[in-house]
């Protein structure tokens, strides 16, 4: 099997690329810079340069492959139109490169996100039939990539996966939270309880995978986390106890959060580099509810979870310590 997979340099694709190459397959990657391969570098790999907000490159990149994977996009950009032109642009072109140059493709994975379908606002769990409400712009151009994506499903093999909150080794999300916490510091982002869904990297990645092997997932959605529902405090806590710590609890209102995006776009525009924390953040970040249910992955799938959370940021915790970040 010959897999193209975009992204292949970032946090969750070269978890990917390492796991397709164990699997036996040969991977090529879609990369913007040869001699930027990071995670990736030292992998028995065909790279490929390119973008995926240029057609043209994509052509070569897609022929003679048996499965695409899209992991390719930004979870930060300096404005709305950027994220549409990667994250919904560059979908709309890899499919349209896969139409005309490889007709014959086997599976499309399109890995989107569960802020593609928004929080769920009248309790319990969000489901892949769902009305999508996004509520951020990195949201509203990954739903945009879906879009794309199912305006040819009768044309491509397509699945769609939403992964909740990922983490795992390699991330720089999760890092930043831990960084907080080793100052002592728990930040808490409103008085509600608010729940989420998480899934460890590896946990999605055999997601991934049983996606790309399976007949019966195709033209479909699924969401994709371990399985439990967390209280943010409740998280919290297991990073104290990985980290061995007692950090304090300190209520940051919406208003303050607010505030610090607004001076993080406003320094952006002059750095050039994309804000840690903007305004669509800071909506993701006040939802009461960001839990997804994920029956339909394990039935039609066979998809089931083998990291607990305590487990997971245990390994993350000590890859961390091991790599010097921490």
């Amino acid at each position: 099997m010959k897999a193209l997979v975009t992204g292949g340099t970032g946090f969750i694709g070269s978890h990917l690329v390492e796991a397709l190459l164990k699997r036996g397959d040969n991977v090529r990657c879609l990369v913007r810079n040869r001699n930027d391969l990071k995670w990736i570098r030292n992998l028995p790999i065909e790279t490929v340069e390119g973008d995926c907000t240029e057609k043209v490159g994509l052509l070569d990149a897609v022929k003679g492959v048996d499965q695409v994977f899209h992991l390719a996009g930004l979870t930060r950009a300096l404005n709305e139109e950027i994220y549409f032109q990667v994250n919904a642009m560059g979908t709309e072109n890899l499919v349209h490169a896969c139409l005309e140059k490889n007709p014959d493709l086997k599976k499309f994975i399109y890995l989107s996100s569960q802020a593609a379908a928004g929080p769920c606002q009248n309790g319990g769990k969000k489901r892949e039939l769902d009305h999508c409400m996004p509520v951020s712009p990195y949201g509203r151009s990954k739903r945009r990539g879906e879009e794309f994506c199912l305006e040819h499903l009768h044309q491509i093999p397509l699945v769609i996966l939403r992964p909740s909150a990922v983490y795992g080794p390699r991330d720089r999300d999760v890092y930043f939270f831990f960084k907080i916490l080793k100052k002592g510091i728990k930040p808490i982002f409103s008085r509600d309880e608010q729940y989420i869904s998480l899934c460890y990297v590896e946990d999605l990645v055999q997601a991934i995978l049983l996606a790309s092997d399976s007949k019966e997932s195709d033209r479909e959605i699924f969401f994709i986390s371990d399985g439990q529902d967390y209280r943010l405090d409740q998280i919290g806590d297991l990073f104290e106890e990985a980290m061995a710590i007692k950090a304090h609890r300190i209520l940051i209102p919406e208003w303050v959060i607010s505030g610090v995006a607004f001076f993080a776009e406003w320094m952006a525009k002059f750095s050039g580099s994309p804000p840690l924390i903007n305004k669509g953040k800071v909506e993701e970040m006040v939802q009461k509810n960001w839990l997804c249910d994920i029956t339909k992955a394990e039935r039609v799938l066979g998809f089931k979870p083998k990291f607990p959370l305590a487990e997971g940021i245990k390994i993350t915790y000590e890859w961390y310590l091991n790599e010097h970040w921490l």
